[in-house]
């Protein structure tokens, strides 16, 4: 069973950074495709940047430029970090992998990944 915990959110005033994590109880993170997406409240959740196996990235149009996402297979940890902070950055944050091996899609598609993690809450203002 995969988990994903996630952690690093917080409260942030406009223009400043959080780091995001996310620790897969996996070794081999680099067999997958990963993914951040988002949530504000009464909205639908959106895909906010993607990492495939071979290390490219995706990024929403709404964060290109100010926000990366990266790995440290070591530690089997995956990155978001938010630069130039926005209030409608303001949502809860989730870590989604795909099925070890698979073939990835759309990295910003909530269909192309298994596995969840809990989220965790940005609050800019």
């Amino acid at each position: 069973h995969v988990q994903l915990v996630e952690s690093g959110g917080g409260s942030v005033q406009a223009g400043g950074s959080l780091r995001l994590s996310c620790v897969a109880s996996l070794s081999t993170i680099s067999r997958r495709c990963w993914g951040w997406f988002r949530q504000a409240p009464g909205k639908e959740r959106e895909g906010v940047a993607g990492l495939a196996r071979g290390g490219g990235t995706t990024y929403a149009d709404s964060v290109k430029g100010r926000f990366a996402i990266s790995s440290e297979n070591a530690n089997n940890t995956i990155f978001l970090q938010m630069n130039s902070l926005k209030p409608e950055d303001t949502a809860m944050y989730y870590c989604a992998a795909t099925t070890g091996g698979a073939v990835c899609g759309d990295p910003l598609s909530l269909s192309t990944y298994r596995h969840w993690g809990q989220g965790t809450q940005v609050t800019v203002s």
